[in-house]
């Protein structure tokens, strides 16, 4: 995390999301559970400025994001965000689209690892917020639906296109993001999407598990293990190796490295600091 800031403060107080913190874990709730947590112009400025915000930050070791209620998300609401997008000039339309992949690129460049905890409905950008966290939990309630093109958009929005053929790979991904169809829990774990789902009173708790293993665990190696998968993907193999060991040779200059030495000669647990 950097140490240096700036005049601005961090913020403490976010309109539009829940926000908690606890033992290094903070944890977003969409909170429009009448509305299936659909996102509004505000819910994704906010959500991109608490992303860039993060990693200046101290506190925050691992991020969930949660929707309360019955889904995950809806997606972007299609009365505050669709029908104003009817009245808006082009050059309106491109600011909005840009924010929206802002909040997309600033979940795969946080060194934060991101959870996202899903149950029910995850559509159109909430799909897409789902797709671009590094862990998906999902309950067996879940089901996802990139719905774009049967509003007439493309299927390729926020970054979808380029992340999700590298989760499910392009058959899957040409299917999902051209015919928009729903898949449910079992068709998403087939296909790759989601680790095996649990039970949806059991989401809540394995969420947790995981949030608590990563913030306990050594931050530092594990948002460098984000950036290389991240930066990889369009890399050569002589480039990536490279980029690998110029990255390892700096951790083994780590105190979590040293650390690890004194704790398997000493025969106890590391104690991880993250730096």
């Amino acid at each position: 995390m950097s140490g240096h800031r700036a005049s601005a403060p961090f913020t403490e107080q976010w309109d539009h999301f829940d926000l908690e913190r606890e033992g290094g874990v903070a944890t977003v709730t969409l909170n429009r559970p009448e509305r299936l947590n659909a996102l509004t112009f505000e819910a994704y400025a906010d959500l991109r400025d608490l992303l860039l915000e993060l990693p200046h930050r101290d506190d925050t070791r691992a991020l969930v994001l949660r929707g309360r209620g019955r889904g995950f998300c809806s997606g972007g609401d299609v009365d505050e965000i669709i029908g104003r997008t009817l009245e808006m000039a082009p050059d309106e339309l491109l600011a909005f689209t840009r924010m929206t992949g802002e909040v997309i690129r600033a979940m795969r460049e946080c060194p934060v690892p991101i959870i996202a905890g899903i149950q029910g409905t995850a559509a159109g950008a909430g799909a897409v917020l789902a797709l671009a966290a590094d862990f998906r939990v999902a309950s067996r309630s879940a089901r996802f639906a990139f719905l774009f093109t049967k509003v007439g958009l493309a299927g390729a929005d926020m970054g979808a296109a380029y992340l999700l053929p590298r989760v499910v790979g392009l058959g899957h991904a040409t299917r999902i993001l051209m015919l928009g169809d729903t898949i449910d829990s079992a068709e998403a774990e087939r296909i790759g999407l989601i680790d095996p789902p649990v039970e949806d009173d059991e989401l809540d708790a394995a969420v947790d598990r995981l949030a608590r293993r990563l913030a306990e665990g050594p931050a530092f190696a594990y948002a460098q293990t984000k950036a290389l998968l991240s930066k990889e993907l369009d890399m050569g193999l002589s480039g990536a190796i490279e980029l690998e060991a110029m990255t390892q040779a700096l951790l083994m200059r780590s105190e979590d490295y040293a650390e690890f030495h004194a704790a398997f000669t000493g025969r106890r647990e590391p104690r991880w600091k993250g730096r």
